[in-house]
């Protein structure tokens, strides 16, 4: 296909190419394909026979020569097959399209997803998509290769812009239908900047709780965009600000007090995002529309590479 000088810019082929061949080979089972699956599921090859868990396990895969050698009932996994499903979650909504550095959010979400996709396509896995956009939830079918990867970019891209509305879905709303509509076990990637201001009555974040979920029978990585302006404001005096949200507009006098508050507000609004996405047991990856978005990719696959094996955290709650 014809790629857009934008995505060309986006995503460089050689950048990409050495992201694969430098990240790939430290993931150790983090994105699937050459590597058996993180959790056992349908598949081809027997793994280990273990004790049956009745309304649990499935009778069809009852392993009757141990069952009847120990007079106890045994069931044998199935190692996960090696060619799989990599979902992604890309949030559109339209406070992405703010960006006062290198590129707008929305684009540094596609980017984001341009290095999930080249990763995965590498490895002859399938890459679908829940796209959040105009408003609604659009699923992109699971496909593999470079050309169907490089096709999902362009149409993020082209993707016109608007204003959700007060009735759009939310986060929340995308996270539980991703869980509902994918149940294979696999890779899920969230990309947002996970502003959702709307809280449960127990004081959690709305997409705590499917988020959760989610991250019960898949491995989750967030990916949470961020520009510089949404953590610090000019001194440039009084502004008209507009919720891109609501399309609401106030005029605000950014004086050294308002500044101020507004650094330590987005300081607390980030660190409970942290913690929210740390106690859901989701790996945590922070990119910046002012930072080298290629090198921080790179970076959190050698930090998980380094944690490989050890426990994750789990929430609480299912």
């Amino acid at each position: 296909m014809t790629r857009s000088p934008k995505l060309t810019r986006l995503v460089p082929e050689q950048s990409l190419k050495r992201l694969e061949l430098k990240v790939t080979r430290r993931l150790d089972g983090l994105l699937h394909g050459e590597h058996l699956g993180l959790l056992p599921g349908p598949g081809s090859d027997l793994a280990e026979a273990r004790l049956y868990q009745p309304g649990e396990d499935d009778v069809r895969h009852m392993d009757w020569s141990v069952t009847a050698r120990t007079t106890t009932p045994h069931v044998r996994d199935l190692i996960a097959d090696h060619e799989l499903e990599t979902w992604a979650l890309v949030d559109l909504s339209p406070s992405m399209d703010f960006g006062t550095a290198r590129m707008e959010k929305r684009d540094l979400a596609v980017a984001a997803l341009a290095a999930v996709g080249f990763l995965t396509a590498r490895l002859g896995d399938r890459l679908g998509a829940h796209i959040m956009h105009g408003g609604q939830i659009r699923r992109w079918p699971a496909r593999t290769g470079r050309i169907a990867t490089y096709t999902l970019l362009q149409a993020l891209l082209d993707a016109p812009r608007g204003t959700a509305g007060p009735d759009g879905p939310r986060l929340a709303d995308a996270l539980s239908g991703l869980a509902r509509s994918q149940t294979k076990r696999g890779l899920r990637v969230v990309i947002s900047d996970f502003l959702d201001r709307q809280e449960t009555p127990g004081g959690e974040l709305s997409w705590e709780r499917p988020m959760r979920q989610l991250a019960v029978r898949n491995q989750v990585i967030a990916v949470e965009i961020i520009d510089p302006r949404e953590l610090d404001l000019p001194d440039v005096g009084p502004v008209m600000m507009t919720d891109p949200e609501t399309g609401d507009t106030h005029e605000i006098i950014l004086s050294a007090k308002v500044r101020a508050a507004y650094v330590e507000a987005a300081a607390a609004q980030r660190a409970r995002i942290r913690g929210a996405l740390r106690s859901c047991g989701a790996g945590h990856l922070t990119l910046r529309t002012d930072r080298d978005w290629i090198t921080d990719v790179a970076r959190f696959a050698l930090q998980q590479r380094r944690v490989a094996g050890r426990p994750q955290p789990r929430g609480g709650r299912p």
